[in-house]
């Protein structure tokens, strides 16, 4: 299997092809492979195997239809905290199934119509452009914390609400998904099984950076944050809290060795609600800090009415609210409960209302102190990778602003954008800008296109997304997108959507906050009248790591010379791929996927009024996703025309470009003279290269570049110094004679080291 690895790895990762990577191997499935060195630590949890979602998805089982009706949905008697019911009842089954549509589909959706009817395999031949990966919403949580909520859900539909509409009296839950699932367990772990498969990915295809795209903390608090950094970083991780019950026996408490992320992959970082508002709904107040670091358990009042209930759940609305509930009379209150760490089923303990329900404490910890933005910003100094900082500057943090933008690859011109998006008014979990954010943006996207330069923006919150409306493949129709998301923006929609397209070099809008896949169209006319039909940029959703499907998101930009979805002319496609986690069977990680299935199944049982199969095809909604396991694997074309004529001269005449070099895969040590070049080249193919440990090339020929599917170049170290750092500079030409910009890396030769140490 190894020299099946070493052979695929080389077909994509040596020449500029190197385009879709593992979703056309030949054997499929592949194991892990880490580069020796690139990846800080051996993981206590290693990964399965990886598989591409073009061929095999995970499609959660049958389950019976809800058992229990209170007007107006139906439910089940048995509850998201039921965990040790789950198998029983068949909650969380899952397996794995062809996607809907077959194996190797790529959706190409239509920027006019929004139809998702077509597909096309993308061109593997054609330049690539630039690589990289989101991670959304990994929602590290304290589950231990005792100002937290799960006593609104984990018994869900209870407690609930109960009033009168239209002479019908109905009962609506309080809880949601949101306020508890049982993948709070192990959400260190879920991230650490994800970075193992970005780093398998990176093997194939390396990838120029990574993003998160906010949410990181579940609940703004130092050591959920500290724990996402380090999992990132490869650290040890002790993912527990207070008096750490369970820690030497419980499967989810076990402290355990993180992979890290490979340190030839910088990544970088946006803010989303729940990073720095409580729960992501509302300002943290003196009360909350307090209960924080606390022993005593959170208590929030029960909404009386049902216009009480609306407002609590509409978050953008509630910061007066908040206040009154969690003020509320103390007979009117419920204590929120806390995860028993030392029940292998993190049972909730201490919850109900408070008039019949004993109290009880916690262990208190000052780990659990909430963050403010610019604490927020500044822990991501104190890392291991690569930047430092993850994008933000101590300057940004000091004043609180975290907007950044940066350019990925030199010699590429692709500008990223990162913009906090979130609602600095209300402090709850919709979109905003208010007019300092709203300028900066303008000025970033002016100075893009002025530039020449292709654009995408990064944020936590997806600007005009869908509406959450029925799968499948009609175009969308009136009022069919989630408008409210912004509704209460300082700066409303329409502004910030017609800013995005006077400056029509932007074409990708990366987001996550919905949890889900969806990707919408964003067609230029409505707001240029006198832009083509098929004009405008995509916004892509990341899905969440917390709920199901636990993916992330890779995005290939690729230069087609001629495009038949457009008449055959040239275009810039972005190829958007949902990528599986891979945890091992009874790991944290994996089970956290059967509580993420279960919880989904219970929370959102409404479809079984026609007794359909699975309730998974309501709860990922939009148009184009795989009906059974939300999947959106897409082409977003973009016409080349579209761009500004400099940019259109750049990338039609762009030269070679090595996105990714490293010896040996990026070893720390080698102890053979003879080593492997590893490398990608992006913007044009490349005919002949050089290698040499003279940064001016003495005595070193061109050399025929390997093409697809070939060893990639080796290279013979000097050894007349012995022993030490040696260091190889690389360059590549195209069949036009252009030459890339010299790269180089180092690596410590030892003839009595192993390989790898």
């Amino acid at each position: 299997m190894t020299e099946i690895l070493r052979r695929d790895f080389l077909k994509y990762c040596a020449g500029a092809a190197a385009v879709l990577g593992l979703e056309f191997s030949p054997i499929g499935m592949i194991k892990q492979l880490f580069a020796a060195g690139g990846v800080p630590s051996s993981p206590t949890y290693p990964i399965g195997a990886i598989t591409s979602t073009l061929t095999s998805v995970v499609l959660p089982g049958a389950v019976v239809p809800p058992d229990n009706f209170i007007s107006p949905y139906y439910f089940y008697s048995l509850s998201p905290g039921d965990l040790s019911e789950y198998d029983a009842n068949n909650f969380g089954a899952w397996g794995w199934s062809a996607p809907a549509r077959g194996s190797g589909v790529y959706v190409l959706p239509d920027m006019a119509s929004g139809s998702t009817a077509a597909t096309r395999t993308p061109d593997p031949s054609a330049p690539l452009l630039l690589n990289f990966f989101s991670i959304s919403d990994c929602h590290i949580a304290d589950k231990e914390c005792p100002a937290r909520p799960p006593g609104f859900a984990y018994q869900y539909p209870n407690p609930g609400v109960t009033g009168t509409v239209g002479g019908h009296q109905i009962t609506l839950p309080m809880g949601n998904i949101s306020a508890y699932s049982g993948i709070i367990l192990s959400t260190t772990q879920v991230l650490d099984a994800a970075v193992q498969s970005i780093n398998a990915q990176h093997q194939l295809t390396p990838f120029n950076f990574g993003i998160g795209l906010g949410d990181a903390a579940d609940n703004t608090q130092y050591n959920e944050l500290r724990w996402y950094i380090d999992v990132l970083d490869g650290k040890m991780i002790t993912p527990s809290s207070g008096a750490h019950l369970g820690a030497n026996s419980i499967d989810y408490q076990k402290p355990y060795q993180a992979a890290g992320l490979d340190r030839s992959i910088p990544w970088y970082q946006a803010i989303g609600n729940h990073d720095q508002f409580w729960m992501g709904s509302t300002t943290v107040t003196d009360v909350l800090r307090h209960t924080l670091v606390g022993s005593q358990i959170l208590t929030i009042g029960v909404a009386s009415t049902l216009a009480e209930y609306e407002m609590l759940t509409a978050a953008n609305q509630g910061p007066q609210f908040w206040n009154l509930v969690f003020n509320a009379p103390f007979d009117q209150r419920w204590y929120m409960g806390v995860v028993d760490g030392s029940d292998p089923y993190g049972k909730i303990i201490g919850a109900g209302p408070t008039i019949s329900t004993q109290a009880i404490t916690v262990a208190s910890d000052r780990n659990r102190r909430s963050l403010s933005v610019n604490q927020w910003m500044n822990e991501f100094f104190n890392t291991q990778s690569q930047p430092v900082g993850h994008g933000f500057t101590r300057a940004m943090a000091a004043a609180g602003f975290a907007c950044y933008s940066f350019n990925p690859v030199p010699g590429i011109p692709i500008k990223i954008i990162v913009l906090d998006d979130t609602d600095k008014l209300y402090h709850g979990a919709g979109g905003s800008l208010d007019n300092k954010r709203f300028q900066w943006l303008q000025n970033q996207l002016a100075a893009g296109q002025n530039a020449d330069q292709l654009m995408i923006v990064c944020s936590h919150v997806p600007l005009n997304p869908y509406a959450q409306t029925a799968m499948g493949d009609s175009p969308p129709t009136a009022n069919q997108y989630l408008a409210s998301l912004w509704e209460y923006s300082e700066v409303p929609m329409d502004f910030i959507l017609s800013a995005c397209h006077n400056n029509p070099n932007l074409v990708l809008w990366v987001a996550g906050h919905v949890h889900r896949n969806t990707i919408t169209p964003q067609p230029a006319s409505v707001y240029v009248p006198s832009a083509a039909a098929n004009q405008g940029f995509w916004v892509a959703e990341t899905p969440s790591l917390r709920d199901f499907p636990q993916q992330f998101r890779s995005y290939r930009l690729i230069y087609n010379s001629s495009d038949s979805s457009i008449g055959n002319e040239p275009s810039i496609s972005v190829v958007a791929l949902s990528h599986d986690t891979a945890p091992q069977p009874g790991t944290p990680a994996c089970n956290s996927r059967k509580y993420a299935i279960g919880a989904m199944e219970i929370f959102d049982p409404t479809t079984f009024g026609n007794h359909t199969a699975n309730p998974t095809n309501n709860y990922q909604q939009g148009p184009g996703m795989d009906p059974n396991s939300c999947v959106y694997n897409a082409e977003l074309v973009i016409p080349l025309g579209q761009l500004s004529p400099g940019l259109q001269n750049k990338l039609q005449n762009l030269g070679p470009v090595v996105g990714y070099f490293k010896i040996d895969g990026g070893a720390n040590t080698v102890a053979s003279q003879a080593v492997t070049l590893n490398n990608c080249v992006l913007g044009s193919a490349a005919t002949e290269y050089r290698a040499s440990q003279s940064r001016n090339f003495k005595g070193a020929a061109w050399q025929f570049y390997p093409g697809p599917g070939d060893p990639p170049p080796s290279f013979a170290l000097g050894a007349a110094s012995g022993s030490g750092a040696k260091t190889v500079y690389f360059q590549v030409k195209d069949a036009n004679g252009r030459v890339s910009p010299i790269v180089q890396d180092s690596v410590h030769f030892s003839k009595t080291a192993a390989i790898g140490g």
